[in-house]
């Protein structure tokens, strides 16, 4: 399976632990799709959406008509997360080139990577 970095697809985020983000719902592929297209690599990386309102860096805002999403939604940043392929139900559509821009500042904060890696 060939996925673009930026695709939105529904995904089972169940059986989960603490304050991880449950059920089945949209998440944004983020992953390599050269390297998530390998046969040999089972597991695709994530970040899950919601609908409820986000505030910061960790959950930038998406359009409601983007990536095939029906309402204005939020990136978790802090969700991030790799699942099996199989947990894929469907692909929706691609997130628009800024909003994944934004995504991947989130990401470069989280996890302290290059240049938007500080606090």
């Amino acid at each position: 399976m060939k996925l673009d970095r930026g695709t939105v697809v529904l995904v089972d985020l169940d059986p989960v632990h603490g304050h991880e983000q449950a059920g089945v719902r949209p998440a944004i592929v983020i992953s390599n799709p050269e390297v998530a297209a390998e046969q040999r690599y089972p597991l695709i990386c994530v970040v899950p959406i919601t609908g409820t309102t986000g505030e910061g860096a960790l959950y930038p805002r998406l359009a409601s008509d983007s990536g095939g999403l029906r309402k204005a939604s939020w990136a978790l940043i802090d969700q991030l997360r790799s699942v099996d392929k199989r947990r894929i139900q469907r692909v929706y559509g691609v997130v628009s080139k800024s909003e994944l821009a934004s995504i991947e500042q989130g990401l470069a904060l989280f996890l302290s990577l290059g240049e938007g890696g500080g606090p």
